[in-house]
């Protein structure tokens, strides 16, 4: 134990740090040489050591001294598998592996070994290199071993493999901290929230770390209300609050729509000093355009001292799906000019700008320059865009040809887009091809039956209309019920169709009736083509009225003073009719609505709607 202490406190090897240039280190060597140090396999090492760990960018230097050291010590070993672990090139790893189990002192890997490996096949994804890893640490008695054990939970978790996760876990007698807080970021990750809870709560102690996991695991399985309950306890317990956690603050804000919340998040992070980086400045506008509120979004842009390419891809993203695509495509410009390299995340928006305004010259120009001037391979995604944007403009012949000679099997979302237009355009022909090309993909893809439904009732085919019903019902195909989220004084209140559960419901049907009366007052009649069942007209203009997102407005109109937008989150594209109807009630109550369904955001105000059309 004493030689360790003298190593480590070498005052040749300390001149190595985290700025030590290529040749400042050959300076230190040549005087370790000199003065006959690195004849000592332990001081070797640990210069080996202070190389590979304290600067990356000198790894290759760090290999050409291991290669001199004529019976390297397993710390040297150790040290590499660990440097390069978190270098870019993992896989090397590897090689230092095999050269202690063909060293010729005959080394034994030990405990850190291991845990280096296990890292590593973690970074790397190796789905089939990890378990044989794990046999091997068995194999030489080190599975009980705590810090391998939270390793191997973390390497699991990134392969998306609970089951080995909870097998590792169970084997754990008297787990510490360090292996709790492993598992419930492994399960959270992993979409098993219930038991990750269920760990968390039984926790005696629980770390930033463990806080952390849990709220990002609530946020990404879309469970954001519970998310942010939970930020709010590690709030009441003075948890230490770090960047971490905001950015999953932000992600369920995003979510639910809920800029409230989302301010009030915006406004904890700037009192508490919380270090705004490239990925939580990112955060908050991904946050301020998801919840309608793009001068916002733009104003923490414009701030930012340093931004990156998913900075950039955010705002843009949301400038096309708030409708604003003129500015979108004017951005991605800039982005150019600063010579920040697009990715298939930036064209996604990009295309997305193109079409919400229907520029359909201008998309082509920029898909086809993805592969010539960036070379980028266009993905699915892509090719879906391209399709939603013949489609919105009216082009079906021209978005059934594309997708016809897409490189790859089109996929339900290309044919989605199609079958949209189709409803748009009332094109039959075109949406039965699409409607039976997504229900070959995806069987029970309800949107695909209710949309051809939609194009046989405004044709008022009805026969068509029941057999798509009946098909429904053979294949066992529910529609998904519509839900709206509204956000009232930092509270998210949740409708559903028919839902009669509110507290304050009978204030919403009394609000539901004005709204009606002023409707038909004004001349509305409603669209009750779409509506599926076989009831009458009466009964089908109720349907409509109990619309989640009409009753979320009927609240709004109870809840907000006047002046005040009122913002709502839908899970389905919103209708034609509630469209028309949204339109008129900005209008008749001299209210902005902001409705985000799961296509695009809708900004109703004087009787207009940002959309143009193209929705």
């Amino acid at each position: 134990m004493s030689s360790l202490r003298c190593i480590a406190k070498h005052p040749t090897i300390a001149l190595v740090d985290a700025y030590s240039t290529l040749r400042e280190l050959k300076q230190i060597h040549s005087q370790l040489l000199v003065n006959g140090l690195l004849n000592d396999r332990h001081l070797s090492g640990h210069f080996v050591a202070a190389i590979a760990l304290r600067n990356p960018i000198n790894l290759d230097y760090s290999n050409q001294v291991l290669h001199q050291c004529q019976n390297p010590t397993l710390f040297a070993f150790n040290s590499m598998i660990r440097a390069y672990s978190k270098s870019s090139t993992p896989s090397k790893s590897f090689h230092f592996y095999s050269r202690i189990l063909r060293s010729s002192d005959n080394l034994s890997p030990d405990n850190y070994t291991f845990n280096f490996l296990v890292r590593t096949c973690a970074q790397l994804l190796a789905r089939e290199t990890g378990p044989t890893v794990h046999g091997g640490l068995i194999k030489h008695g080190f599975e009980n071993d705590p810090h391998v054990q939270s390793g191997l939970i973390f390497m699991y978790a990134e392969l998306g493999s609970l089951d080995p996760c909870h097998r590792v876990f169970r084997e754990i007698v008297e787990p510490d901290l360090v292996c709790q807080t492993a598992m419930v970021s492994a399960c959270a990750r992993c979409g098993d929230v219930g038991f990750a809870r269920d760990l968390f709560d039984e926790m005696p102690q629980r770390d930033p770390v463990a806080w952390n996991a849990m709220i990002a695991g609530y946020a990404q399985c879309g469970k954001s209300r519970e998310a942010l309950n939970l930020f709010h306890l590690m709030q009441m317990e003075g948890v230490r609050v770090n960047e971490v956690s905001m950015v999953s603050v932000l992600s369920a804000c995003s979510h639910l729509g809920a800029l409230d919340q989302g301010r009030w998040a915006h406004a904890y992070i700037e009192k508490n000093k919380v270090r705004m980086t490239v990925t939580l400045g990112t955060a908050l506008i991904d946050m301020y355009a998801k919840c309608g509120n793009m001068n916002k979004a733009m104003e923490v842009f414009w701030g930012m001292k340093e931004k990156n390419v998913y900075t950039w891809s955010s705002a843009l993203g949301g400038l096309a799906m708030n409708g604003f695509g003129e500015k979108c495509l004017e951005l991605f410009s800039l982005m150019n000019k600063e010579g920040v390299h697009p990715n298939e995340v930036t064209f996604v928006s990009v295309l997305r700008g193109c079409t919400v305004v229907g520029l359909v010259e201008k998309g082509c120009q920029h898909f086809d320059s993805m592969r010539k001037l960036y070379g980028i391979e266009p993905q699915l995604e892509h090719y879906g865009c391209m399709v939603d944007l013949y489609g919105r403009a009216g082009r079906l012949d021209e978005a059934l040809s594309f997708i016809n000679g897409m490189p790859m099997k089109p996929h339900a979302g290309a044919w989605g887009a199609l079958l949209n237009a189709s409803r748009m355009y009332r094109n039959m022909e075109i949406g039965e091809l699409a409607s039976r090309k997504i229900v070959e993909l995806e069987a029970k893809n309800h949107g695909a039956y209710v949309l051809l439904s939609n194009i046989y009732a405004d044709s008022k085919l009805w026969d068509g209309v029941s057999n798509v019903r009946q098909t429904m019902k053979a294949k066992g195909v529910r529609k998904l019920p519509g839900c709206s989220v509204l956000e009232v004084d930092g509270e998210v209140h949740e409708f559903l169709v028919g839902d009669k559960s509110h507290p304050r419901y009978n204030e919403i049907e009394t609000m539901l009736g004005e709204i009606s009366r002023r409707l038909k007052l004004a001349g509305y009649v409603a669209n009750t083509n779409p509506v599926l069942f076989d009831i009458e007209e009466e009964e089908k203009e109720d349907a409509l009225c109990k619309h989640s997102e009409k009753v979320a407005i009927a609240f709004g109109l109870i809840s907000f003073k006047e002046g005040v937008p009122i913002r709502i989150v839908k899970n389905l594209r919103v209708c034609w009719d509630c469209h028309d109807v949204t339109k008129m009630i900005s209008k008749l109550f001299n209210r902005e609505i902001v409705v985000r369904d799961r296509n695009r955001f809708h900004h109703f105000k004087d009787g207009e709607c940002s959309c143009k059309g193209y929705w």
